[in-house]
């Protein structure tokens, strides 16, 4: 019986989400809903995103998610049918409902640069604005931030051992579909230089790349004609997959077909160091002496690095990078840590803090810099409670403003925080490239209005 062709059938689209306002716990709107009712809800406040701690070992963060974040903000409103939804599930009451139909950010809110690097206790988000419109982003905030730094942070390790060889993101099947694209993003902030993801070409400009799969080879009678449609289609160029049944005799038949031209070879399974050795070897009898060699298959940062003495010309990494190889989390919190009595801008702060065993806040309205030598290397993240510590002239302020009176204002490409992670790196001191469990590559300090000096309450 013969294949029976019709015309595919067009899927209807997933809606786009036009509001982020359901993004949250339904906690925060019943804390909304007492804090209305009892009159606090418009104390001015400040709310801190930081952590306690690293993953354990981890020597070093990498803040990733801001942009998404103002864009998530942007959006953050809630619509006629999403309003329908919490009254129809009593989630709150009628006025609470009144007071959401209304809601915008008015508030102001610093952070980090993305790219930047980070430590226990740094402010990354500084978050200034009522109660009320405040405490609603909490679980938006931290689900973007603890998503993308972690995998930011990973892709760090990555490209850091890689020294220079490109590492391409192709993890896309090995998590949700749209972490997959917010994924890319953060890989590439952080050194990658490419994704597999088209989609976050077409969102975010990161660089797309791709060839085919082992299912390509075998759709085809045999591995030869695969590998001449291959290179019918996309030129010379091209990266021939060569695992997929004897690698000898496909190195053998790509350079065959493709000649001294050919772009690359990639291997996706074996020992992969011995394979690059061979296949190099192999490459340059044949006299494609300028073909890449690419290596795929469950790489970590410390398979990337037991690579580092064979002939690999780039890195494949898929599962690892978007589970954060390892800590899928950064731990984030977002925590109130002053307040006023009434809304008035100009209405003293009190320090609010807890004091929960194991997890403590240093209560403060904070300001960060890190401290560097006369030579421009870090050497401890200093950060301000009350007042801005002072810049002894080598030093860099790492707060910058993201929100003005609810207007986005701290925009910027993604090539800058690209840029940004670079230059973060180049300034930490050697220790923190070590791949071995390890403290932060800096101390964290506190200092008073009064300038009184403190050491950090978190753990390493």
């Amino acid at each position: 019986m013969g294949v029976r062709r019709s015309a595919p059938r067009r899927r209807a689209r997933l809606p786009a989400v036009h509001s982020t306002g359901l993004l949250t716990d339904h906690y925060e709107l019943t804390m909304l809903q007492a804090a209305l009712r009892s009159g606090t809800a418009h104390r001015r406040s400040v709310f801190e995103l930081f952590t306690r701690r690293l993953p354990a070992g981890r020597r070093y963060g990498v803040v990733a998610g801001t942009g998404r974040a103002l864009d998530a903000l942007d959006a953050f409103h809630f619509d006629d049918a999403q309003l329908s939804f919490l009254g129809g599930h009593s989630v709150v009451d009628g006025p609470t409902l009144e007071w959401l139909a209304a809601y915008t950010f008015t508030g102001h809110i610093w952070g980090y640069g993305e790219g930047d690097a980070y430590f226990p206790g740094s402010p990354l988000l500084v978050v200034e604005s009522s109660f009320a419109e405040a405490v609603l982003l909490e679980t938006m905030l931290l689900s973007i931030f603890n998503h993308d730094s972690a995998v930011a942070a990973a892709a760090s390790r990555m490209t850091t051992v890689a020294e220079g060889r490109p590492c391409i993101e192709m993890g896309s099947r090995r998590t949700h579909e749209w972490g997959a694209v917010a994924a890319a993003r953060a890989a590439y902030i952080a050194g990658f230089a490419a994704s597999s993801n088209l989609q976050a070409g077409a969102d975010y400009d990161v660089p797309t790349r791709g060839t085919s799969a082992h299912s390509f080879t075998l759709l085809h009678d045999t591995e030869h004609d695969a590998f001449a449609a291959q290179v019918e289609s996309l030129g010379q160029g091209t990266t021939l997959l060569v695992d997929t049944y004897d690698i000898v005799e496909a190195v053998k038949s790509a350079v065959e077909l493709a000649g001294p031209q050919l772009g690359a070879v990639r291997i996706d399974s074996g020992d992969l160091g011995l394979l690059a050795h061979q296949v190099r070897r192999q490459l340059d009898d044949l006299g494609a002496t300028q073909t890449r060699v690419i290596v795929t298959g469950d790489l970590d940062e410390f398979s990337i690095a037991a690579l580092a003495a064979a002939p690999v010309d780039g890195y494949g990494v898929g599962t690892s990078l978007v589970t954060g190889s390892g800590h899928p989390t950064s731990g984030f919190v977002y925590k109130l840590v002053a307040r006023a009595e009434s809304a008035d801008p100009e209405g003293p702060l009190i320090a609010v803090a807890k004091r929960s065993v194991d997890k403590i806040s240093v209560g403060g309205r904070k300001w960060a810099l890190r401290r560097r030598t006369a030579a421009g290397v870090a050497e401890a993240e200093v950060i301000g409670i009350g007042a801005p510590p002072l810049d002894d002239g080598d030093d860099r302020n790492l707060l910058r403003q993201l929100v003005r009176d609810g207007e986005t204002i701290g925009r910027e490409p993604l090539d800058s925080a690209r840029g940004r992670h670079d230059a973060a790196m180049a300034e930490l001191p050697d220790e923190s490239r070590k791949l071995s469990r390890g403290e932060p590559a800096i101390r964290t300090e506190y200092v008073g209005a009064d300038r009184s000096a403190s050491t950090s309450p978190f753990a390493s």
